[in-house]
């Protein structure tokens, strides 16, 4: 995953020439961004229609998942959501005063906040988790199909995009 600031190159001249892809694997790769596209869409609905916005939604599911805890730093949910600090501090706001979200001290680093969803932010993400994996099932992005799609490509590793990333202070 590319760090919030980092840059895709493309032209880098240590990157070896890219065998040319066939028509097939043009398809396959359009295809995956299609389904990908439509996902979104019901996601960002979904979300919608749950009087929230995509975004606050990414920010709980991405509280609720974070590995090992259910709890997160301003820090970590802003590397999550790909995000700068004070945006995320501002999605944070918006979600306190939603009462999707709480902030809680630190027990162990008094200047580090943590972020843990209130019991209507559990509920909002449960609801939509539910839809969402019911739209998994229904559509070509269920892990299997996407799985195989992808390996029928057979891109090689000169076909891999390189990322220089940079650190945001």
């Amino acid at each position: 995953m590319m760090a919030a600031g980092a840059k895709l190159v493309l032209n880098s001249p240590a990157m070896a020439r890219p065998e040319k892809l066939r028509k097939a694997q043009y398809e396959t790769l359009a295809a995956f961004r299609y389904a990908l596209r439509r996902f979104i869409h019901f996601s960002e609905t979904a979300a919608q229609a749950a009087n929230i916005t995509p975004q606050q939604h990414q920010a709980l599911l991405a509280i609720k998942g974070f590995p090992k805890r259910d709890c997160v730093t301003v820090g970590e949910l802003a590397e999550r959501l790909q995000l700068r600090h004070h945006s995320a501090v501002g999605l944070i706001n918006r979600l306190v005063l939603e009462k999707l979200v709480a902030r809680t001290p630190s027990n162990e680093d008094r200047r580090q906040v943590l972020i843990q969803l209130t019991h209507r932010g559990e509920k909002t993400l449960e609801k939509l988790s539910a839809l969402h994996g019911e739209q998994l099932k229904r559509t070509a992005l269920n892990s299997v199909a996407c799985s195989n799609s992808l390996m029928a490509l057979r891109i090689s590793h000169t076909h891999s995009i390189k990322f220089a990333c940079s650190t945001n202070s």
